[in-house]
């Protein structure tokens, strides 16, 4: 069965295609809930009205289906609390030269 952390670095593969960076990484995995074969995730974006929520979604589905053992997958954005950069991990905002 899948543990959080399998998941949160599968969905290192999941990207936002208007930043070149992984959507853990930019902090918009809010949550991982595991029940058996059902993982739901909770996340945002990086502003509510981007048009990329559903290409992002569907990319985390679709990357968490191909674990092992997982049946499902549920994506719900929510948008409280608002993303912000603070979210960001250490890496990328030194990448990005954010303090």
């Amino acid at each position: 069965m899948a543990t959080e952390a399998e998941v949160l670095e599968a969905l290192k593969d999941v990207y936002d295609p208007e930043i070149p960076y992984n959507i853990v990484d930019l902090g918009l995995v809010y949550g991982v809930k595991i029940d058996g074969g059902v993982v739901d995730i909770t996340m945002t974006l990086t502003f509510p009205g981007c048009g990329m929520g559903p290409y992002i979604a569907n990319n985390v589905r679709e990357r968490i289906l191909e674990l092992d053992d997982i049946e499902d997958a549920n994506v719900e954005m929510v948008f409280d609390p608002p993303w912000s950069p603070e979210k960001i991990s250490a890496d990328v905002k030194q990448e990005l030269g954010i303090e």
